[in-house]
Order: structure tokens, then C-alpha cells, then sequence
């Protein structure tokens, strides 16, 4: 791994991260669908601290400042391994499913009550 460059580590954290975060979002509903409401809290408080990093550092990912230093490439998928598409509307595909799937888990468990 010594052979790998800076800039492909932080792409492939990065990718890994996202990966990691985007799967608590998908799994919000199901969890909600399952009633298995503290993993649906436990993904949920999982979302919000990205969701506070991310807003501490001015919406961007601290690892894209990271990836910065070791490139002039700024396309939206300079940093992580994503299509540029995927890349450049992250935030508003996965904020609105997020959001979704919360009010989702919510009415579940106000339901089931």
C-alpha cells in the first residue's frame, strides 16, 4: 500500500465513508418497516454527526479539503471514487432520502404505539 499516492488513499477512505453513510440512510426505512426502532435511532445519530461535521466545515467533507492538497483537479468527483453525476448531487439525493426515510421511521413508530 506503500506504492499507493496520497490522493488514491483519501479517494478510497472517502468512497468507503460514503459508502458506510449512504447505506444507514437506505437502511432508515427498512429498519422502519422491521420496527426496529433503536437502529433506526442508532442510524439516524449515525447521519447527524456527518450531518454536523459536514455543517461545521461549510457542507463540504473535511476529506475533500484533505484530497485537495494533493491536486488541482476540482470535478465534483475529485475526491471519492463516484460518478461525477452521484458526486455533484450527493447531498440532495441522499439530505431528501434521508429526510424521507426519517418521517418514514417516525409515522412507523408513532403507528405502532
Amino acid at each position: 500500500m506503500d506504492d499507493i499516492s496520497p490522493l488514491v488513499k483519501i479517494r478510497l477512505f472517502h468512497t468507503v465513508v460514503w459508502f458506510f453513510l449512504a447505506s444507514c440512510i437506505l437502511a432508515l426505512p427498512i429498519a422502519g418497516v422491521l420496527r426496529r426502532f433503536r437502529l433506526a435511532a442508532a442510524l439516524t445519530v449515525l447521519v447527524l454527526v456527518e450531518c454536523a461535521i459536514l455543517a461545521v466545515n461549510h457542507f463540504h467533507c473535511p476529506l475533500t479539503n484533505l484530497a485537495a492538497r494533493y491536486t488541482a483537479d476540482r470535478a465534483p468527483n475529485f475526491d471519492i471514487y463516484l460518478p461525477v453525476w452521484l458526486a455533484r448531487n450527493n447531498q440532495s439525493i441522499f439530505g431528501t432520502l434521508f429526510v424521507a426515510g426519517g418521517l418514514f421511521v417516525l409515522w412507523k413508530w408513532m403507528s405502532s404505539r
